[in-house]
């Protein structure tokens, strides 16, 4: 058995596969190459046994979006280190070499992140991840290479090994043993965000994180979901408070949901100017799926909570009031 396994979530994603897994077997030497497939109905499942015999497939019941769609997936993978990779990444060569590199020297070191570029721009950052991510005192996420949408140029300022807080799910690698004692990813999340909620509940239980930037994919962005769509406005909202109500130490969770929950307002009649109307009805949406879930989500708290999870108090000041767009 290889060390390593790449899997690709899949979802009505045949020309993606055609056009990204080429990258990933030509340079992907040391790994089993998995397809977890969430029950497409177009030509994936044939285009891989036509075209991609050596290719595992892994045929999930239903559409059950990123977070579920993984967890059941991996239960069939018994590699040691997971590659979780969206479909639309094109990885370069030697891309895992540095990876397991760290992972067999260094076992504090639990999730790893690449260097993610644009692959429309190749010279600039991708919004997912970027350089490693972090998030504020008030959950906001933003990453070495891109804060909010603005998007840094790769001048080799992020050419080094540093810790991070969250790795983006375009591109994320775990040990295995980890992942499950986490007990993967929270399927109520459906999409968006729940790799952040996954590395802060890592966090608390004292494993690390990192970015390495010898390791090196482009990532393609919302292929699957774009921005435009009030779908994702819905469950980055939703999904943002979800991973407050878990992750937060005690004493911040009612003053930090408060402070977000008017923050989101504020989001929501930014929208209004803007006259994108069907994403502020998407916030107003997210906010009521929160509340039906709050409950339940208390329930999944576990200790501790750490009280130094964040890098900044405010992102959100930083950037709108200080003109802050660049790491820093």
């Amino acid at each position: 058995m290889k060390k390593i396994a790449v899997v690709i979530l899949n979802w009505n994603g045949a020309r993606l596969l055609e056009q990204f897994l080429p990258s990933v077997l030509a340079y992907s030497e040391e790994a089993k190459i998995y397809v977890a497939d969430n029950a497409s109905t177009d030509t994936s499942i044939d285009l891989i046994k036509r075209n991609f015999p050596t290719v595992s497939i892994i045929q999930n019941e239903g559409n059950y979006g990123f977070a579920k769609g993984y967890n059941v997936a991996l239960q069939q993978v018994e590699e040691e280190y997971y590659a979780l990779v969206n479909s639309d990444i094109e990885v370069t060569k030697g891309w895992l070499t540095p990876i397991l590199s760290i992972f067999d020297s260094e076992p504090n070191i639990g999730i790893v992140q690449p260097k993610i570029l644009d692959y429309k721009n190749k010279e600039y950052f991708e919004y997912a991840g970027a350089a490693g991510g972090f998030i504020d005192q008030f959950g906001y996420p933003y990453c070495r290479g891109r804060i909010f949408d603005k998007i840094e140029k790769d001048n080799g300022q992020y050419n080094d090994e540093i810790e991070i807080f969250w790795a983006s799910g375009a591109c994320l690698f775990i040990r295995k043993e980890i992942y499950r004692k986490l007990n993967g990813f929270d399927s109520d999340f459906f999409a968006h965000q729940e790799e952040i909620d996954l590395c802060w509940r890592a966090f608390n239980l004292g494993y690390k994180a990192k970015y390495i930037s010898e390791s090196v994919v482009y990532h393609v962005g919302g292929a699957t979901l774009n921005e435009s769509n009030p779908r994702k406005t819905f469950l980055n909202f939703r999904n943002s408070l979800l991973m407050l109500t878990k992750n937060l130490p005690e004493n911040k969770i009612v003053p930090i949901l408060f402070a977000r929950l008017v923050l989101d307002g504020m989001a929501g009649v930014q929208f209004i100017f803007k006259g994108k109307l069907n994403h502020c009805w998407a916030i107003v949406k997210a906010h009521f799926a929160f509340y039906s879930l709050i409950n339940k989500t208390l329930k999944k708290r576990k200790a501790p909570q750490l009280e130094n999870y964040y890098r900044s108090k405010s992102i959100v000041y930083k950037y709108f009031l200080k003109n802050g767009t660049v790491f820093e």
